[in-house]
């Protein structure tokens, strides 16, 4: 998928197309599940890969996996829609209504479930203020402050445990243990 990314940083067409085919029913997950809107978050998808065309130039190769940078970039829009949308959120009832079903090839199901494996193994490793935090944050669509708030420590906090979590995990993931 790094190949695919740098080549979608040269502007390669079929690059970025075999990329989205490979990444976007994740991220459109993300996305579905922070804005709690299919049609937001259908939105949001377009948004993050606008951005991934503009931005994959920018990918460094030795900081972050594809697709955590991908999932990333997800977070972030999907994040900057809710804000913006506070008011006017629905249920979660609504946005569960279709779910899509875009079939991943089985050997890139097989890698991603091995990555998937890697990630929650190393996740469990960490301590459990750090890894209750990456994971409502990057797995329960929590923004930062919304996190600080239900644990009642201050946003300074949160950032940190986040961030230590993140360079213990960055280091797990690559040992390969």
């Amino acid at each position: 998928m790094v190949r695919l990314l740098v080549a979608t940083g040269d502007e390669d067409r079929d690059a970025f197309a075999k990329l989205y085919r490979l990444t976007a029913a994740k991220l459109f997950g993300i996305c579905l599940r922070i804005c709690e809107d299919r049609q937001a978050a259908e939105d949001v998808l377009q948004d993050v890969y606008a951005t991934v065309w503009k931005r994959a130039g920018a990918f460094e190769v030795g900081r972050a996996s594809p697709v955590t940078w991908l999932a990333a970039i997800a977070r972030n829009r999907a994040i900057d829609w809710r804000r913006a949308n506070a008011g006017r959120l629905p249920g979660p009832a609504d946005a569960m209504e279709e779910l899509p079903d875009d079939r991943v090839h089985v050997l890139d199901d097989m890698l991603a479930d091995e990555a998937d494996r890697r990630l929650h193994l190393c996740l469990d490793q960490l301590e459990d203020v750090h890894r209750g935090a990456i994971r409502q944050a990057f797995f329960g669509g929590l923004t930062y402050a919304e996190l600080a708030a239900r644990c009642g420590v201050p946003l300074g906090t949160v950032k940190s445990w986040i961030r230590r979590g993140l360079l213990r995990l960055r280091g797990c993931l690559d040992d390969g243990t």
